[in-house]
C-alpha cells in the first residue's frame, strides 16, 4: 500500500480527534459561575481582602504572536506539500507524443 495513504489516514484521524477535543472541552472552559443570591462575592466575615497587584496589564506578548504565526505558516506549508504529493500520485502520467 502507498505510504502516503497511511499518512493521510493518520492525519485525518488526528484531525478528527483534535476537533472532538475542542468541541467537548470548549463549553467546560466557557462556563460562568452563578452569582450567589446575595448579589456579592461569597466571602466569610473573618476573611480580610487584600489588594491584588498585576504585573502584566493584559494581552499577549509579541514574541508569542510571532511564534504562533510562524508555526501556522510551517503547518500550512507542510499540509500543502503533502496534499500536492498525494494528488500527484493519483494523477495519470502524461506521455509525450513522438
Amino acid at each position: 500500500m502507498n505510504p502516503i495513504r497511511h499518512i493521510r489516514r493518520i492525519t485525518a484521524v488526528l484531525a478528527g480527534l483534535a476537533a472532538a477535543l475542542v468541541a467537548f472541552a470548549t463549553p467546560a472552559f466557557a462556563m460562568v459561575e452563578p452569582v450567589p443570591a446575595g448579589g456579592g462575592p461569597a466571602v466569610a466575615p473573618s476573611q480580610h481582602l487584600t489588594p491584588v497587584r498585576t504585573l502584566v496589564a493584559g494581552g499577549m506578548p509579541g514574541w508569542q504572536i510571532t511564534l504562533i504565526a510562524a508555526g501556522a505558516a510551517l503547518l500550512a506549508a507542510t499540509v500543502a506539500v503533502l496534499l500536492d504529493r498525494a494528488r500527484a500520485t493519483r494523477r495519470n502520467p502524461v506521455i509525450a507524443a513522438a
